[in-house]
C-alpha cells in the first residue's frame, strides 16, 4: 500500500440476554388482524449513523441493564440482521445516512471503501445521504456511489431528494427508490439529508448545491410516487430528535426505558409532513427511539432512530394491503435491538475486514507517535458547548505548527469542537503510548490547516457565532482556543453580548478591533463550516499540512517517554453563569 499524507491510501449470560432481542422499544398503533387473502407482512430493518464502524472496537459499547456492553462491529451486525430476516419473505434493509464519514481508522484510511463493501455484503438496499456523506465533497460521494477502476462502488442507491443543483433546482441524486417485492407489492423510499447540511460541511466540496426544506421535498415526491401507483411510502431522513422523560404528546420508548416524549427538529417535520408518508426512519442526533408522532391528519405515525455506529438496529413490521397498495398504518410496530457480540461473526464480513487489515496495515496503524501521562479528552458526554482539554491541545498544536513566519505567522488558533471525534486514552493499548491510529481517529476529516488574516472585529464576530443562530443552528458550539488567547463568556447577559467584547486578550494584551491578526484554523472552519460565516471573509490565506499531520508533529515533539503530555488546564474561556 502507498502511504497518503503519513497514513494508508486508498470478542453464558449475554447469550440469554440476546435471546430477548432487547426489543423494549416496541410501539403499536391499535394493531389489527390482517386479512391473509389480500394482506402480507412487510419487514424493514433500519440503520443510521454507521460512520464506518466496521471493526468491532472495545470503545463501541451500549448500555444493557445499566452495564456498558460491547456492541456493534460489521461481523455481528450482519449476523443480527440475517437472523432478523429469517422467515421473512418481504424484507428490506435501509439506512438514514452518515454511513460513511467521521470514520475510524480502518475505514477512513481507505477512503471509506471498506464500509461500502461491508454494507453491500450486509444487504443494505437503499440509504439517504447524510451530512457526512459530503465530508470529502460531492465529487468524491459520486465516486463512492459509482465506483472507479479499483472500487466497485455502492450496490444500493444513495438518495438525496433535497440535494439540488442551484442553477436548475433539480436533485443531483435520485430522490426516491421503489422496492418491488413482486406480487404487486411496492414500497417507495424517499431519501433526504437535513436542510442545514450546507452549514455543517466544507463549502468547497458542495459548491453549486442547495439543500432544500425536508417537508416540502417529501410532500412533493410522495405525491409523485402516489401518481405512479406507489401508496406505501417511507421517508429515510438524516435529521432526528431527542427522546425525553417529559410527556410531550408523543408516545415514545427507548431501550433504557426512560423515554416518554420527544423533542428536536424531527418533531415539527413529522407533524407537518404529508400523511401519504407511512413511516419516518431518522438519524443525525445519534439517539435511539421508537416514537409515535401524529401526522397532519391526526393519525399516529412511527418515527425511529437506531443510535449510532451499528450498535443498534431497528426492526419495523407492517401489513401491506394488496388491494389499497398501501401500508395498514394501524399494523405498524417497531423495536430497537442492541447488536451484541454473543453471536457468530459473519464470515463474509470477517473476510472483508481481513482483506483491508493486511499488507502493512498493522505497521502503519500501530506506529508509535507519542506518550501521554493521562487521559486527554473531549467534553463530558462529548458535549460541544464547553471548553475541553483535547480541543485546547489541538488548537495549541495548530498554533505551534503555523507560528513561524515562513509557515503562516500565526498568533492564535481556533478549533471547531465537532472536529474532535475521539479521546486520547491513557489505557488504550500499551498504557501511555499513543499510536497513529489513535491520533488519526481524533481528527479523521483530512482538513488542511489554514492561516488567514482576521481583524479583531472579525474574531469577535466569529466568537459570537458560537451562540445559536436563528433559522440556521439551534445549538451552542464553543470553539476551542489556543494558549494565550482568552475571553469572557457572560451567560447572565442576553444575545451576542454574552461574548464580552473588551474581554478578548492575546498574551495579556487586549485584542484591538481594528488590528489584523494571523489566525489558524482548519479548512472546514475557514470555509464557514458549522455556520461560522465570519471566518469566510479571512484573507491572505496560507494552506499548510493536513490537520492530522500537524497534530502528529506536535504530539511527537512534546509527548516524549521522559516527559509525557498532560491534559491542558481549562480556563482559557472564563464562563459566568
Amino acid at each position: 500500500m502507498k502511504p497518503k499524507h503519513k497514513r494508508l491510501a486508498a470478542a453464558g449470560a449475554a447469550a440469554a440476554l440476546a435471546a430477548t432481542t432487547l426489543a423494549v422499544g416496541a410501539w403499536s398503533a391499535n394493531a389489527g388482524q390482517p386479512d391473509r387473502h389480500r394482506e402480507v407482512d412487510l419487514q424493514l430493518l433500519a440503520l443510521n449513523d454507521f460512520h464506518g464502524h466496521i471493526e468491532a472496537s472495545a470503545s463501541d459499547t451500549y448500555p444493557v441493564d445499566g452495564v456498558n456492553t460491547p456492541a456493534g462491529g460489521a461481523e455481528y451486525l450482519a449476523t443480527h440482521l440475517e437472523q432478523a430476516r429469517e422467515g421473512e419473505r418481504y424484507s428490506t434493509t435501509v439506512a438514514a445516512g452518515d454511513l460513511i464519514g467521521a470514520s475510524p481508522f480502518l475505514s477512513a484510511v481507505y477512503d471509506d471503501e471498506p464500509t461500502i463493501e461491508s454494507l453491500n455484503a450486509m444487504g443494505v438496499e437503499v440509504s439517504s445521504v447524510g451530512n457526512h456523506e459530503f465530508d470529502a465533497g460531492f465529487e468524491e460521494l459520486n465516486r463512492i456511489i459509482e465506483g472507479d477502476e479499483d472500487f466497485e462502488g455502492a450496490d444500493f442507491p444513495y438518495l438525496g431528494a433535497n440535494v439540488v443543483d442551484e442553477a436548475t433546482g433539480r436533485p443531483v441524486l435520485d430522490p426516491y427508490w421503489v422496492k418491488d417485492f413482486g406480487r404487486g407489492i411496492k414500497v417507495g423510499f424517499i431519501g433526504m439529508t437535513l436542510e442545514g447540511t450546507g452549514d455543517i460541511v466544507s463549502q468547497a466540496g458542495i459548491e453549486g448545491l442547495e439543500f432544500t426544506d425536508e417537508v416540502e421535498t417529501a410532500n412533493k415526491y410522495a405525491g409523485e410516487l402516489k401518481r405512479k401507483g406507489v401508496n406505501a411510502i417511507v421517508v429515510l431522513l438524516h435529521e432526528g430528535g431527542v427522546p425525553v422523560a417529559q410527556d410531550t404528546g408523543h408516545e415514545c420508548e427507548s431501550l433504557d426505558g426512560t423515554a416518554v416524549g420527544m423533542s428536536g427538529p424531527i418533531v415539527d417535520i413529522a407533524e407537518t409532513m404529508t400523511p401519504l408518508v407511512d413511516v419516518l426512519v431518522t438519524g443525525h442526533t445519534h439517539n435511539e427511539y421508537v416514537c409515535s408522532v401524529p401526522d397532519p391528519a391526526g393519525n399516529p405515525r412511527m418515527v425511529t432512530s437506531a443510535s449510532s455506529y451499528g450498535r443498534v438496529f431497528t426492526q419495523i413490521d407492517a401489513t401491506y394491503d394488496r388491494r389499497t397498495k398501501d401500508i395498514v398504518r394501524s399494523s405498524v410496530t417497531g423495536s430497537n435491538t442492541v447488536v451484541t457480540r454473543d453471536v457468530d461473526p459473519d464470515e463474509d464480513q470477517s473476510d472483508i475486514l481481513a482483506s483491508y487489515m493486511g499488507d502493512g496495515y498493522d505497521e502503519v496503524a500501530n506506529r508509535l507517535v507519542c506518550y501521554i501521562g493521562e487521559d486527554i479528552k473531549r467534553g463530558p458526554n462529548n458535549a460541544r458547548d464547553v471548553e475541553f482539554p483535547l480541543g485546547s491541545l489541538i488548537a495549541d498544536a495548530q498554533l505551534w505548527n503555523t507560528a513561524g513566519a515562513d509557515v503562516g505567522g500565526a498568533e492564535l488558533a481556533l478549533m471547531n469542537p465537532g472536529g474532535v471525534r475521539q479521546d486520547l486514552v491513557y489505557e488504550a493499548g500499551t498504557p501511555g503510548e499513543v499510536t497513529y491510529k489513535e491520533v488519526f481517529e481524533v481528527q479523521p476529516f483530512a482538513n488542511y490547516v489554514v492561516t488567514l488574516d482576521l481583524t479583531g472585529e472579525q474574531i469577535l464576530a466569529g466568537l459570537r457565532q458560537q451562540l445559536p443562530i436563528p433559522g440556521v443552528r439551534s445549538t451552542t458550539l464553543q470553539l476551542q482556543v489556543s494558549e494565550g488567547f482568552t475571553y469572557t463568556w457572560d451567560k447572565t447577559k442576553t444575545g451576542t453580548d454574552q461574548i464580552v467584547a473588551d474581554s478578548l486578550m492575546l498574551n495579556g494584551e487586549p485584542i484591538a478591533m481594528d488590528r489584523t491578526y494571523r489566525v489558524t484554523m482548519n479548512s472546514f472552519l475557514a470555509d464557514g463550516g458549522d455556520s461560522f460565516s465570519a471566518f469566510k471573509d479571512g484573507t491572505n490565506r496560507l494552506f499548510g499540512e493536513l490537520d492530522v499531520d500537524a497534530f502528529e508533529d506536535y504530539l511527537a515533539e512534546f509527548g516524549t517517554a521522559s516527559a509525557p503530555l498532560q491534559a491542558p488546564e481549562l480556563g482559557r474561556v472564563t464562563v459566568i453563569s
